[in-house]
């Protein structure tokens, strides 16, 4: 195909050098300056572009304090320290860590305060780590949690401790979740210094994410002022208490001085001594935190470029990669927006050779993504008549932090994936499918066409959330899927997230951001191209029978007794219509309009009306991200969510609008044959 011999990895290397030179987090003038060179690459390969602004809250350092006392009083520890590593043993340094422009190490959404209070840790903050502290007898009431990076979404650690009673949290990078101890740390090997401490948002996430001041409506510039929340009646998904992350190397002395019990056997760390739990009246460990932060009303940019489509132009395949980092953002994201810029670059090729699609190509570069998928969230807020039409949501993120491919997706999508994999050359030799099935250890060969088997290859995982397709699947409906290249990424969410620890340690010859701008170009061609949309809702059906059953023991383990009659025969109407749609799609077929808007209803037909209960947002009947996770999927989440509560009756009747939306997708997709 003409297309894949357009992306380049030296205009690749090219692209992260100007797109990471300097810090550039969101609504900064630097930032603002990546929005126009963004622009400027889409104009140059004939996209119809535009920046398009919004006016969001969002939250700045001021100043931080972190300091700690032994139980004689004695101070123990006073920060945060500045993220710095020296000469590695190898004689490799980092250029770019004395940017004046590197933020502080902070936790934005967190509120300012003041506050003093004796320390617990809590592990990693998980709802199940909370609870083992009260079975224990420590309680975290008036209480600073200290709680490690891993296993749920940091903002999720918040929004847990704030119900036990928590005075304040410190979040910390322990080294046991870094990777293997053999594997050297940065700059002399890919692994999170001692000194780095992770930044992020600690939005609620999972209760909605973007603009806090505009729930479910576009946070454009000349907004009302009645149509936003007041930043003082904020309490939804926004934390508070106050919070801030911590090196390994800051929260060791807090950790060491701790007193109590020793922490279970599961909870201990990697840093060189016993972990305690702390909590104790006698003698506490006691922590001060003074946090000023500037929480207003800022400008950031989305960039949007358009092809329009000649056959379906209503029909939109829309593609898109955040742009904002917290400093440089080499890996996260600046990988995904080189790989992105390389395929603008074939499809203007491509254009310039008289090539027009189908269906009309939206290419878009968010702003905000790190500070709660704002611009994104804003985006698809603004355009809902449009994206009820919308054909599929392609995501980049972190495009390459290592060699192993990896790929999320509806489940209607995960064979549309494989099949891509197997016409994109590897970076590493073969194809893509190649070197997937034989990082996951499938190394098989495929007998026939890859559609023929519903389970065949590599494996696709579930979108929960944490990056820009969260607004299109779980609020607009839109059939979504997302990339990457994984390796070991110590260096996330900190100023080491530069060029110099990507070409040493991602991917130095760019061979892998051009083989993602190769699949991420062939994902948007096939489907703005296909005459017959690849979806296989076979595969849907199959994953919502074992949601079912997985729903149903859950139920039962808790003694909860439902009825599961009326979305078990939901399920199987569905299943049948799939079959029958299925067969479809692979006759010919003189014309395929009506039947292609019949597949491309069936995925926006499972949102629910009223969206999900507590959190009416997130609308998607089948996947959402976990109240108490953050990040990880939950399938058919208003059941799952009133299993865990437990609640029958809410589940009772949340199976009901389950079965409503799974007829409500049969009948979409019931379209006469044409």
């Amino acid at each position: 195909m003409q297309f894949l011999a357009v992306p380049d990895p030296k205009l690749a290397q090219q692209h992260l050098q100007r797109l990471t030179a300097v810090p550039h987090w969101a609504s900064s003038p630097a930032d603002h300056a990546t929005a126009l060179y963004v622009a400027a690459r889409f104009r140059a390969a004939g996209l119809q572009t535009e920046i398009v602004p919004y006016r969001v809250l969002l939250t700045k350092p001021v100043s931080i304090l972190v300091e700690a006392f032994d139980a004689t009083g004695k101070k123990v520890f006073s920060g945060p320290t500045r993220d710095h590593v020296g000469r590695a043993a190898n004689g490799m340094v980092d250029h770019f860590q004395d940017d004046p422009g590197v933020l502080p190490a902070f936790n934005s959404d967190s509120p300012s305060g003041d506050v003093t209070a004796p320390v617990v840790y809590a592990n990693y903050g998980t709802l199940q780590d909370f609870q083992r502290l009260a079975e224990l007898g420590v309680s975290v009431k008036g209480k600073i949690a200290l709680v490690r990076y891993g296993n749920n979404f940091r903002g999720v650690k918040v929004y847990i401790a704030q119900q036990f009673g928590a005075k304040g949290m410190l979040i910390y990078s322990d080294p046991a979740d870094d990777g293997p101890r053999s594997a050297a740390l940065y700059p002399g090997g890919p692994l999170r210094p001692d000194s780095a401490a992770q930044l992020g948002s600690v939005q609620f996430l999972p209760i909605y994410p973007g603009d806090p001041t505009t729930p479910g409506i576009a946070s454009v510039p000349n907004l009302p002022a009645s149509q936003r929340i007041p930043v003082d009646k904020l309490q939804n998904d926004l934390p508070s208490i106050p919070v801030n992350p911590l090196s390994a190397a800051d929260a060791a002395p807090i950790l060491r001085a701790l007193g109590g019990v020793a922490v279970p056997h599961d909870w201990q760390g990697r840093l060189p001594f016993v972990y305690h739990l702390g909590g104790s009246t006698t003698a506490p460990v006691t922590v001060h935190m003074r946090l000023v932060l500037d929480a207003h009303l800022r400008t950031i940019w989305d960039v949007m470029g358009k092809i329009p489509g000649t056959v379906e132009p209503r029909q939109w395949v829309i593609a898109g990669n955040h742009r904002d980092a917290w400093n440089f953002g080499a890996a996260d994201p600046g990988s995904g927006t080189a790989a992105m810029l390389e395929t603008v670059h074939g499809l203007g090729v491509l254009l310039q050779h008289g090539w027009r699609p189908r269906r009309t190509i939206v290419l878009g570069s968010w702003d905000g993504e790190e500070e709660g998928l704002i611009g994104s969230t804003e985006w698809v807020e603004g355009h809902s008549a449009e994206l009820g039409q919308a054909v599929a949501y392609l995501n980049l993120d972190e495009a390459v932090t290592g060699p192993d491919f990896d790929a999320a997706a509806v489940p209607s999508l995960r064979q549309f994936l494989r099949e891509i994999a197997m016409e994109v050359p590897s970076a590493a030799g073969g194809t893509v499918l190649d070197q997937w099935k034989k990082a996951t250890g499938q190394d098989q060969s495929a007998a026939g066409s890859l559609r023929a088997a519903r389970n065949d290859g590599a494996p696709v995982g579930d979108l929960g959330s944490g990056s820009d397709y969260t607004p299109f699947l779980q609020h607009a409906g839109v059939p979504s899927t997302d990339i990457g290249s994984d390796g070991p990424f110590g260096v996330y969410h900190t100023p080491f997230d530069d060029y110099d620890w990507f070409v040493r340690f991602a991917d130095p010859t760019f061979a892998y951001v051009q083989q993602q701008a190769r699949f991420f170009g062939l994902e948007i061609l096939h489907i703005a191209d296909a005459d017959v949309l690849p979806y296989d809702y076979r595969v849907y059906a199959d994953a919502i029978h074992g949601a079912l059953d997985r729903a149903r023991i859950r139920s039962e383990a808790r003694g909860m007794k439902l009825d599961w009659t009326s979305a078990r025969a939901s399920q199987q109407r569905f299943a049948t219509v799939a079959q029958q749609a299925y067969g479809l799609q692979l006759a010919p077929m003189p014309d395929t309009a009506a039947f292609n808007r019949s597949l491309a209803q069936a995925e926006h037909a499972l949102l629910l009306p009223g969206g999900l209960p507590h959190r009416p947002w997130y609308r998607h009947s089948i996947y959402a991200p976990g109240e108490w996770t953050g990040y990880e999927a939950v399938e058919i989440p208003g059941v799952n969510d009133a299993i865990e509560a437990p609640d029958a009756a809410r589940a009772q009747a949340q199976l009901e609008a389950l079965a409503a939306a799974l007829d409500r997708a049969a009948t979409a997709l019931n379209a006469p044959e044409p």
